[in-house]
């Protein structure tokens, strides 16, 4: 059973906390100066308990869960204040004592595995290594433990796959094996750096649920650090917001998410989308803003009704299937094929947002890159603008493009680092030849300003902005050629959540000047709720479910569409101990042999435009 937040105090103090930390600073050397990035944190964490460090990008949580674990250079960091972990001070241990501690007392899970985890080792003898390190145990020894390990954190076949590559594991799957090589050595103390962020919705909950278990099973204590309140409600006892480098305000869960008091907690709590607060609105609805200076709200008009119904859809998509060929063998025969588009149908119109949604490896993205034929589908018909996609010759194709544009996930892959963002949101024009260098600095000028840059920008390169503000110079760069319709894969998936609200605020302003169209393919349900007036859900490259918003959402039909539902985390801390039981399956491969002909799948009409693939 986890102790409340106020367990110490209800036993008058006499429980010991695993963790104390006592004005903790640390600073770092910038131009010869030191800059302060996290102040006087101050908190401690009882055993059994779990407290959650809340803040978005720059306000010092992970440099705080560095600081703790002694990870930061030291030529060009100072760690300043005391840190305790069962009453040792960590911070005047020799170098030799802290390793012993790391991953020993203290285990970390990062937040992009495959950074964490060495590519050319199996993953049993990297988790293996964790224990041989700290402890005097043989070989074999150390291969049981590690497979009851990988049983324990719900790896199917865990003896079969022992000697995999990180490679041949998921993302959900190589964070369970991060989870794994963190309780190898029975820590008192597990520190989570954002160990969600980047996974389904779906897989986010099956490791929030294994941490919940594993925690009850161990007896261990959590720090949790996330910028997402929605998981820190489900998962924390007591919470610490920063803002800044700073620790603004800390308590019970309970209190900070109906009693905050600072500013800032009350913007971050309101900016979070909550599945099913949009009841039966039919039309998107802007995100509450928050100040990044200030911390406070800022609360923008609603939205205004701009498809065009009635009219020919501007983007005509039918029976759309996209395969990749599997050669193998000494001649590299066809042995089979991935079936990521398959039989494909939706209708776009002026002004409208469908949203297409599903785990990775469903096929939304495939789909929003055929429909552009960045990637050639294998059959179907493509009507776009007047044009027959699927027909096009190289010339043609690159005019047509002109009516349709892509903003990616990752804006800084996506931006020519070398290139200053003035010269990248110019290109498309001066390459289509649709005016002088001239117009096109003038051009580019205008959309700086209209996606809340300045035109004095120009100058600059992509590293010189954070990620909200290149994925703005991303939307700037696809708005260049005047496009009719924008596909947006995964634009605002790894944003903070206040700067995921301004890029949706954004795409929902120029949808309403421009009367846009948009292809929005996300994985996130709470804010394809709000931005969406159609939504189809994708499975295995087909669409199950497809319908307008409000009759998706408040009335799901197929078991995939529910499921994903079930799984989005929701910002109310009374469901803390609410476990999903939700199944540890990996999505199922769409790899089919070479011969494999499809079924054919019939569809029902649940209501006007709400249809359903039955099963």
């Amino acid at each position: 059973m986890l102790l409340s937040g106020t367990a110490m105090e209800q036993t008058g103090g006499s429980v010991s906390p695993i963790l104390s930390v006592k004005n903790l600073s640390t600073s770092f050397r910038v131009n010869d100066e030191w800059k302060t990035v996290v102040r006087n944190m101050s908190f401690d964490i009882a055993p059994r308990e779990t407290v959650a460090i809340v803040g978005e990008s720059g306000s010092g949580k992970s440099v705080t869960s560095l600081s703790i674990m002694r990870l930061l250079p030291k030529r060009t960091s100072r760690i300043e204040g005391q840190v305790f972990l069962d009453g040792r001070e960590l911070m005047a241990l020799p170098e030799e004592q802290m390793r012993q501690v790391r991953g020993n007392e203290i285990s970390m899970i990062f937040q992009e595995p495959m950074t964490s985890l060495n590519p050319i080792f199996p993953i049993g003898k990297q988790i293996a290594e964790a224990l041989t390190v700290h402890k005097n145990i043989s070989k074999a020894e150390a291969k049981a433990e590690v497979i009851r390990l990988l049983e324990k954190v719900r790896i199917p076949n865990a003896k079969g796959r022992f000697d995999e590559y990180p490679h041949q594991f998921s993302g959900g799957m190589r964070q369970r094996v991060m989870i794994a090589m963190a309780l190898a050595s029975k820590p008192k103390l597990l520190i989570a750096d954002e160990p969600t962020t980047a996974l389904d919705v779906t897989i986010q909950g099956q490791i929030l649920d294994l941490i919940k278990t594993l925690q009850e099973e161990e007896g261990m204590s959590v720090l949790f650090i996330t910028h997402d309140m929605g998981v820190v409600a489900e998962v924390a006892d007591r919470t610490i917001v920063m803002f800044r480098g700073d620790q603004v305000e800390t308590g019970p869960t309970d209190d900070i998410f109906h009693r905050g008091q600072h500013p800032y907690t009350r913007a971050l709590l309101s900016a979070v989308p909550r599945l099913g607060s949009m009841g039966d609105r039919k039309l998107p609805l802007r995100f509450p803003s928050i100040d990044i200076k200030t911390g406070e709200q800022q609360v923008l008009a609603d939205v205004k009704d701009t498809v065009a119904k009635g009219k020919t859809p501007i983007l005509d998509v039918k029976d759309l299937t996209t395969r990749f060929d599997i050669h193998s063998g000494l001649f590299g025969r066809k042995t089979g094929a991935v079936h990521a588009v398959e039989k494909v149908s939706f209708d776009l119109f002026e002004g409208e947002t469908l949203s297409l949604v599903g785990e990775s490896g469903c096929g939304k993205s495939t789909t929003g890159r055929s429909v552009t034929r960045l990637i050639n589908p294998t059959s179907g018909k493509v009507q776009l603008d007047g044009y027959d996609v699927m027909s096009l010759d190289q010339p043609t194709l690159r005019k047509m493009r002109r009516s349709i544009q892509m903003v990616f996930q990752d804006p800084f892959a996506s931006l020519n680092p070398r290139m200053s963002i003035g010269s990248a949101v110019m290109e498309p024009f001066v390459e289509h030849g649709l005016g002088t260098k001239a117009q096109a600095r003038e051009k580019t000028a205008e959309l700086l300003d209209k996606v809340g840059l300045s035109a004095d920008m120009m100058k600059r390169f992509p590293h010189e902005f954070s990620g909200g503000q290149r994925q703005r110079i991303a939307i700037a760069r696809a708005l260049m050629l005047d496009p009719k319709v924008i596909v947006a894969d995964e634009a605002v998936s790894a944003l903070d959540v206040s700067i995921k609200a301004q890029v949706c605020n954004l795409l929902l302003d120029l949808q309403q000047s421009l009367k846009l169209a948009f292809l929005f393919i996300s994985h996130d349900m709470a804010v394809v709720e709000r931005v969406s007036h159609r939504v189809a859900v994708m499975y295995l490259g087909e669409i199950v479910e497809i319908g307008p918003r409000a009759a998706v959402f408040e009335n799901p039909q197929h078991p995939y569409t529910k499921k994903l539902m079930s799984a989005v985390p929701v910002p109310d801390p009374s469901r803390r101990s609410i476990k999903r039981n939700m199944s540890t399956d990996e999505i199922k491969s769409p790899i089919r042999p070479a011969d494999y002909v499809p079924p054919v799948r019939e569809y029902r009409e649940v209501s006007a435009g709400h249809i359903v693939q039955v099963a």
